[in-house]
């Protein structure tokens, strides 16, 4: 059953990429052993640097079961997540992953993510994309009405 999932994975990656919708991805969101999201690399062909396979399967599945939580969900992905989709993935509480090709096979065609990877272990000063922070005690007091917030919908 797993296999299956995989394969509709790998067959939109090649889909798509042969479609030049973007580059050699694809996911899918399943849910009681039915499909409930897909997605691809849409980077390219929407002008969106956030729309790799894994976050798309997830817009996508979030969208047809009207819920922000996937913790009943599994996802499959033909590659190995980058550090934004690996965020994603964990914001969406997936029970479980699977995936086929590693980062060290993507690296081999170009797409490394082995930067990302090590950038975001580094504290902020050390990182290359200089970061200031601004305005914290303004900002603290959105985050004091939120904490106070009756009617929020917690996540």
């Amino acid at each position: 059953m797993k296999s299956k999932f995989m394969h509709a994975a790998i067959r939109i990656s090649l889909e798509k990429m042969r479609a030049n919708c973007g580059g050699p991805f694809g996911a899918v969101v399943v849910r009681n052993g039915k499909i409930v999201g897909r997605g691809w690399n849409q980077v390219t062909s929407a002008n969106d640097p956030t729309a790799h396979a894994e976050v798309s399967a997830i817009r996508d599945a979030c969208r047809r079961l009207k819920t922000f939580s996937l913790a009943d969900c599994e996802l499959y992905t033909s590659c190995e997540p980058c550090p934004m989709c690996l965020s994603a993935i964990y914001w969406a509480r997936f029970r479980k992953v699977y995936y086929a090709n590693t980062r060290k096979d993507a690296a081999r065609i170009q797409f490394d993510d082995d930067f990302l990877y090590r950038e975001v272990a580094l504290p902020i000063s050390r990182r290359k994309l200089p970061m200031k922070q601004l305005l914290r005690k303004d900002a603290l007091k959105v985050f004091a009405e939120w904490a106070d917030k009756p009617d929020k919908t917690p996540y």
